[in-house]
């Protein structure tokens, strides 16, 4: 459970007073909300690594004419611009954080669709990335994405902003685990499937990730408008 501090009841209270109100008395805990100082120095020290991380992975995907590498930078860059408005959110009523959070999921839902698009191109346009490249900024990348993690562990459960941010996180690392492992099989098989088949993965999980975000922050939506 993550913990719940009173200054989040305060800022979650007017998107659940309303719907606690038709349950004959029964309350559900406050979900957090982001209004914590710590989670707001955890959210600058993000943007920065990602911030960062887009610029060298997308120069090194051009490099190593790598689709994974290309893939996992604009999410990179996807997630700076997720992390500044779930910062943007904080303190705002229930109904805006909602809407903050299904423009992030439309966003990480756009960039899904570009990745499988370009990951289907290139299937018709295969060449070799240079493997080398890929697993030297794969490392790199792993580890500002575990950092991201751990600083944003203790808030994974919240509301529909606080969440996105989280699942950003958690997509990323799992995402730069996917490029090591296509790193591998271009150097393995000397074709470039592994890196085709990697970014088509991440796709995927990209899609599944939006669909989450958007499903929850239209429940927050609904219930912050009873």
């Amino acid at each position: 459970m993550s913990p719940v501090r009173h200054d989040d009841a305060h800022s979650t209270s007017r998107g659940h007073d309303h719907a606690d109100g038709g349950h004959c008395g029964h309350h559900h805990p406050p979900v957090f909300a982001g209004m914590d100082p710590g989670y707001r120095r955890a959210l600058w020290l993000v943007i920065a690594l990602n911030a960062g991380l887009f610029v060298v992975e997308m120069s090194a995907g051009a490099l190593a004419g790598s689709r994974a590498l290309q893939a996992d930078a604009l999410d990179f860059l996807a997630d700076s611009l997720t992390y500044a408005l779930s910062l943007w959110a904080i303190g705002k009523p229930a109904a805006w954080r909602a809407r903050t959070a299904l423009l992030k999921g439309a966003s990480l839902l756009a960039l899904a669709l570009w990745v499988l698009g370009s990951t289907i191109w290139t299937a018709f346009h295969l060449g070799v990335p240079r493997p080398e490249v890929m697993g030297v900024v794969g490392v790199l990348a792993l580890a500002a994405n575990l950092a991201s993690v751990l600083l944003l562990l203790r808030w994974q459960e919240g509301d529909a902003n606080v969440r996105s941010a989280w699942l950003c996180s958690r997509n990323d690392a799992i995402g730069n685990v996917a490029v090591l492992l296509a790193a591998a099989g271009v150097w393995g098989s000397a074709t470039g499937w592994p890196d085709v088949a990697v970014a088509g993965g991440m796709a995927l999980l990209f899609l599944n990730s939006a669909w989450q975000i958007l499903a929850r922050a239209r429940r927050e939506l609904v219930t912050a408008r009873i």
